[in-house]
């Protein structure tokens, strides 16, 4: 007997420049720039900077066959965002794991990191690095929580501050389908 109950949430590959993973790369970028320069600078990101970088990260490691774009759906509404591409034969890397604000704390990041290791060990990945900033606490303690340890630096990216890797073992099939090549 299946006593689980059903999650409002879907995850599924998407392509990059679709129109619900271009509106949460908006969201994304916005609201981590927007965090930065409040912290930094005491004010919101300039409207034109915001959009050269958005405009300039297209999102294209994500294109397969090396990566992926997992897109996370409440409700069948886009909620949230995984990306996965290869560093090299056996290393993924997660980038751009978001949930839209008003859909946190609904279990969406619980739902993505699986559907993202998932993701990476179709890729042919066996650990899955990532790096995030400081102050963004919550990240952190999702990682964390998902059983991603902090580890040593493996980029010199100008925000990146910690740096968490997760090896990746047989832990069953999260139901996220790869697209063929």
């Amino acid at each position: 007997m299946n006593t689980r109950t059903p999650t409002p949430w879907t995850v599924a590959p998407e392509p990059f420049d679709s129109p619900a993973a271009a509106a949460l790369w908006r969201a994304y970028y916005t609201e981590v720039s927007d965090r930065w320069y409040r912290l930094h600078r005491g004010h919101d990101t300039d409207p034109a900077e915001l959009e050269r970088e958005i405009a300039t990260d297209t999102g294209a490691e994500f294109a397969p066959p090396a990566g992926v774009l997992l897109i996370a759906r409440y409700d069948g509404e886009p909620g949230g965002m995984a990306g996965v591409r290869l560093r090299d034969a056996t290393t993924g890397e997660l980038k751009r794991v978001f949930v839209r604000e008003d859909l946190r704390g609904r279990g969406g990041g619980a739902v993505l990191l699986p559907a993202a290791e998932s993701a990476a060990r179709a890729l042919g990945a066996e650990r899955l690095v990532l790096d995030t900033r400081g102050d963004l606490l919550e990240a952190r303690a999702l990682y964390a929580r998902h059983g991603y340890a902090e580890t040593e630096a493996y980029n010199d990216g100008p925000y990146a501050e910690h740096w968490f890797a997760k090896r990746l073992v047989d832990g069953g099939d999260s139901g996220v389908r790869m697209p063929t090549a």
